[in-house]
């Protein structure tokens, strides 16, 4: 049975609100994750939150109480409050009508079975938790095999990137690791690294990829290291046919994407 909790001062709120921090993060092993429609992504992916608030006038929704019952059934705890905490949880002015705290599951290169997809995505020292979430969404949406961040990335676990992703956290393997360890367990079997490139004339339309490939990504404002672009495999070029000299980071993964997608259809 949810327990009811409406005062800014209780104990469990102070230490839920403090998990926007990313050291707070850290040190619990725990995320927030907000929305209804998040968190049934996440519940379908079979991620159930360890502590679950949602609002009063929110009960008697049909997805809400199947939130309510899989949290109590995994035992953890439902919490009924008002928009207000809720607000206060999410750092917005309009809540959503659920929020979820969540153990974080960190996975490892040695985890991922490259077999298991045509589409790997590698982003490297990508900085923005908009980015990182887009990303996410297009890896989920091409299906690809997993996200591989390399070095110093936004993390994956903050609130923001967490929403950007809309749920594509819970259904898309993320591992961050860095480029040493990344090249290694790359080169140990099948893959084709293929970067994203200014400094190249190959169209990435004319290319030819094989499964599985590994799009490379670099920093939204800096590119991809020389030293990193030296070990592709491939490296391509999306055309810009006005003044900017680049597309955004996300947006020239997902482009890319979905050329590898087009290409592994068509065989």
């Amino acid at each position: 049975m949810p327990r009811e909790i409406t005062a800014y001062s209780n104990p469990l709120i102070k230490r839920v609100r403090l998990l926007r921090e990313k050291r707070h993060r850290r040190e619990e092993g725990l995320f927030l994750a907000e929305g209804l429609r998040i968190l049934t992504e996440a519940r379908e992916a079979g991620r159930i939150p360890q502590y679950l608030f949602f609002a009063r006038d929110s009960a008697a929704h049909p997805l809400v109480q199947a939130l309510v019952a899989d949290v109590e059934t995994a035992g953890g705890e439902a919490i009924e409050t008002v928009p207000d905490i809720l607000s206060k949880l999410s750092g917005k002015d309009n809540p959503q009508a659920v929020v979820g705290v969540f153990p974080e599951f960190a996975r490892d290169l040695a985890s991922l079975d490259r077999s298991s997809a045509a589409i790997w995505l590698v982003a490297e020292r990508l900085r923005d938790p908009g980015n990182l979430g887009t990303i996410l969404r297009t890896g989920d949406a091409v299906g690809a095999g997993g996200l591989i961040l390399i070095g110093e990335c936004v993390d994956p676990f903050s609130v923001e990137a967490v929403r950007a992703s809309m749920g594509a956290l819970f259904t898309v393997p993320v591992v961050q690791c860095e480029w040493a360890a990344f090249t290694q367990w790359l080169r140990s079997g099948p893959g084709q690294l293929v970067g994203l490139s200014l400094d190249t004339d190959s169209d990435y339309r004319a290319a030819s990829y094989t499964a599985p490939t590994f799009l490379l990504t670099g920093n939204e404002a800096q590119g991809m290291p020389d030293t990193y672009a030296a070990e592709c495999d491939l490296l391509v070029k999306i055309p810009m046919l006005g003044k900017a000299d680049s597309l955004n980071a996300a947006v020239a993964t997902a482009v890319m994407a979905y050329e590898v997608l087009a290409q592994s259809r068509s065989v």
